[in-house]
């Protein structure tokens, strides 16, 4: 998404390259079921979303990024419908459903919980629309090429099996999250952190990326995905219970069902572990079959798929790596600490989500900052000399990618102390690279081990909790930790 609204508005500055690494189809945007929030409503207020976003944050949020987010989302609403953007609508308006967190009802969504399907295909539709934009599928990205500047980028073609160097003005990564860092998780398998750790190796600062947020309500069911149930079910009344059958949201929160995320995703957690279940329910059934099927189409046949109808049985649920708060160090234009390369949307890191990202606010930055990053892009200067900088050689760590993941879930989840990361970081520092050939999925291993050390490394260093960072051994916050962690190639974590 942030990628195709950068296309978009540098169209008419020069040739623009639209890479995926697999399908142009497959990526987390695809996957957002929930919506895209922004204050439209007759009720609702920008200073009131800008409240939302900073509360759900901790203390952390940049608040000229959480302010620009709020203040250009209406007009990048209405940029999106005019474009043809189908939004659900009622009473011949617009309709809005709350979430998580949210003071107000103000998450617009499409077709029931494929928003943001929706809005991919919109902006697809009318990047295809503009000649100066080409697309290339199947094209993974291996590395950054740099010369003091980044002047373009590796591809790998899985059908020619081999890499190619492409050389640009400029470089957007837009390449989403890591939640395959994690072995449970809602993201798809192309989320393996590439842009982070394509990043990190070139030299580029990596900010707060101990704040990876777990969705409390990822399907649990032995040979199914861990398929999200979006926060919108609990939105429009979806309850959860633990074994008992009982409702317990009560004990943890004042808000009960719609606590912030990572209040909900520890509390689970903690149920799971008092009462010895494998899982917690979420009971939908009460707010009718008609309504379910209608409103959330997508949810009530892969549920029905694995044999769960949530409009006469609860779902069983528990938490699942869903998304990273951290990510490229980026200023409120896209551009990142290395001249030539900038980033948008879930892999770049301006501070909008703090601790902590408010639901359904993740759609609204991938438009919104795509948007600054593509108008900023503009400015790059021309190429200079010979441009035949090559990528640093591809070294792969002797590991699996299972192992990693299982290590990452354990050691640098939900739940951290350093009786935890001390040893992962360990394990993973013993994993010993070596060079090879590069292929896609040596590709992948190789960033999921980085940025797991990454997280290891940064979480270590964040003695306290805050937002989606819980530490057992520091259970409460600490003044001198409201800052955001940054690390870089050649420097340890610090906060500023």
């Amino acid at each position: 998404m942030a990628g195709l609204r950068a296309a978009i508005e540098l169209a008419d500055a020069g040739t623009v390259l639209v890479v995926a690494k697999e399908s142009l189809q497959e990526s987390s945007s695809e996957y957002a079921q929930g919506g895209i929030a922004v204050a439209l409503s007759d009720d609702d207020e920008v200073e009131l979303h800008e409240q939302d976003t900073i509360y759900a944050g901790d203390g952390v949020c940049n608040r000229t990024a959480v302010r620009t987010l709020v203040e250009e989302g209406p007009a990048a609403i209405q940029e999106l419908i005019d474009w043809g953007a189908a939004f659900d609508r009622a009473g011949g308006g617009l309709a809005f459903t709350r979430e998580a967190a949210h003071s107000r009802s103000r998450v617009l969504h499409a077709h029931g919980d494929s928003t943001g399907r929706e809005i991919a295909r919109t902006l697809y539709r009318k990047a295809a629309s503009l000649s100066n934009i080409t697309f290339r599928s199947y094209a993974a990205t291996t590395d950054l090429l740099v010369d003091g500047t980044v002047t373009g980028a590796s591809l790998y073609d899985a059908a020619a099996r081999s890499t190619t160097p492409i050389h640009a003005r400029a470089v957007l990564l837009a390449t989403g999250g890591l939640g395959r860092v994690f072995v449970n998780t809602t993201n798809p398998e192309v989320a393996t952190g590439d842009g982070v750790a394509m990043a990190f190796r070139a030299g580029a600062e990596i900010s707060d990326i101990e704040f990876v947020q777990f969705h409390p309500t990822a399907l649990h069911i032995e040979g199914a995905p861990c398929f999200l149930l979006s926060e919108a079910l609990r939105g429009e009344g979806g309850i959860l219970r633990n074994a008992a059958g009982e409702r317990f949201m009560e004990r943890y929160h004042p808000l009960k069902d719609l606590a912030p995320r990572d209040v909900v995703a520890r509390a689970v957690v903690s149920e799971i572990a008092r009462t010895g279940a494998s899982h917690v329910w979420l009971d939908l059934a009460h707010l009718g079959e008609a309504f379910l099927r209608e409103r959330f189409p997508r949810i009530y046949q892969t549920c029905l798929q694995y044999g769960v109808d949530i409009t006469r049985q609860p779902a069983p649920i528990r938490p699942a790596a869903h998304y990273a708060m951290g990510g490229v160090r980026t200023d409120l234009t896209g551009r990142t600490s290395l001249p030539g390369l900038f980033a948008a949307g879930e892999v770049a890191c301006t501070g909008v989500h703090g601790a902590n990202r408010l639901a359904s606010n993740s759609l609204l930055e991938g438009v919104v900052f795509g948007a600054r990053a593509g108008r900023a892009m503009r400015e790059s200067p021309p190429l200079s000399g010979d441009n035949r900088v090559q990528a640093s050689s591809f070294d792969v760590p002797r590991a699996n990618a299972i192992d990693i993941r299982q290590l990452t879930w354990d050691r640098c989840g939900i739940v951290r102390c350093r009786d935890g990361l001390d040893p992962a970081i360990e394990q993973l520092e013993q994993y010993r690279c070596q060079p090879m050939e590069p292929t896609r999925e040596r590709a992948a291993l190789r960033n999921i081990h980085q940025v797991a050390l990454l997280i290891a490394r940064s979480a270590l260093a964040r003695e306290e909790s805050r937002g989606a960072h819980f530490r057992t051994d520091f259970p409460a916050k600490h003044a001198e930790f409201e800052k955001h962690s940054v690390i870089g190639r050649d420097s340890d974590v610090r906060f500023e």
